[in-house]
């Protein structure tokens, strides 16, 4: 893990297309704000987390064609 001491105002790049800004600092929270392309998709940690586990579980149930055809069928 690199470790990198910045004041407010300061940033770090990653690459040559993402910026790390340090906005504000606030006793034990610092406030960062990033630059970066849109279709690159930055999530808080647990948020990234809750989609991996979701995508997870939607890949260990997978329905066969005869489950999807009962919800395909009209009730009678």
């Amino acid at each position: 893990m690199l470790v990198l001491t910045r004041k407010k105002s300061e940033s770090i790049m990653i690459g040559d297309n993402i910026e790390l800004v340090i906005v504000a600092i606030e006793g034990d929270l610092v406030r960062i704000g990033i630059k970066a392309p849109k279709e690159v998709e930055i999530f808080r940690k647990e948020v990234y987390r809750s989609i991996q586990l979701a995508n997870r579980e939607a890949a260990e149930n997978i329905l066969t064609m005869d489950e999807i055809s009962k919800y395909l069928k009209k009730p009678e």
